[in-house]
């Protein structure tokens, strides 16, 4: 027996069973078994520090609370589509207005959008599908800075972690639209590709909005990573670049008619 190793069982099969105290599905042996008091006794008295709400088990609760919530209030939204877009498109910009007019034509065209809630060209296709009567759905998320859901939200959820939230925006959608923006929206895409591309998710277009914005990276992914033999022609064929509203909505309107078919 070494310092290290305190109270450490002998290497003979005929050694005692060491006491032990059990916490739920956890066993306590030795040092480990000092702790006074219950579970419960905890719950129940409000006094002492409170750094355990910081801690990973607590975060396990508060990431299932999350894909609970998540899952309640969207679970029966209609068809839909994701769209997303930069924070930090001005109200007066062209893509404004062009967020505006894709989240109207996806309304009449009986769909609910989803966006991240947040302003920009968020807001835009929001507005665009609240005033021509669809459902707009912001899911929000926990920033540094203050952001809030946009004003043209009427279904909004706001979540702590972003995997949580990247899980809605796939799981309640059956087609992405990818507008102008920057790292959030680069990140969407990405993983919407990923998890069509593997199969994770089916039948799920991937629109890039805007072909003078997104033409130099679907050049690159053509040029480069299909050249170089990093992606196939089909994983290319995943991708539509278009500029124009009733293609984008065609598009889903297609996937959604496939995706019907599927399930």
């Amino acid at each position: 027996m070494t310092a290290e190793e305190p109270n450490r069982p002998d290497s003979s099969e005929n050694h005692e069973r060491p006491k032990e105290k059990h916490r739920g599905p956890v066993v306590l042996r030795r040092g480990r078994r000092d702790e006074p008091t219950t579970t419960d006794q905890r719950l129940l008295d409000s006094r002492g520090p409170s750094d355990w709400v910081h801690t990973d088990p607590w975060r396990v609760l508060r990431i299932q609370a999350e894909f609970v919530e998540g899952f309640g209030a969207l679970a029966e939204l209609p068809r839909a589509t994701t769209v997303f877009g930069s924070a930090r498109t001005p109200r007066e910009h062209p893509e404004y207005a062009l967020g505006r007019e894709l989240g109207a034509a996806l309304a009449r065209a009986g769909f609910a959008v989803i966006t991240g809630g947040g302003p920009g060209t968020m807001e835009a296709v929001n507005r665009g599908c609240s005033e021509a009567g669809g459902l707009s759905v912001g899911l929000g998320i926990e920033l540094p800075f203050e952001q809030g859901l946009n004003p043209w939200v009427d279904l909004g959820v706001n979540f702590r972690y972003f995997f949580a939230r990247k899980t809605m925006f796939i799981k309640y959608a059956q087609s992405f639209i990818c507008l102008p923006g920057g790292f959030g929206t680069l990140d969407e895409l990405f993983e919407a590709l990923t998890l069509v591309q593997t199969k994770k998710v089916t039948k799920f277009p991937v629109i890039m909005f805007g072909t003078e914005y997104w033409r130099g990276l679907y050049d690159w992914i053509r040029g480069t990573a299909l050249a170089g033999g990093k992606v196939g022609d089909r994983d290319l064929a995943l991708l539509h670049l278009t500029d124009d509203v009733d293609e984008a909505v065609e598009l889903v309107r297609d996937a959604y008619r496939a995706w019907e078919d599927t399930h």
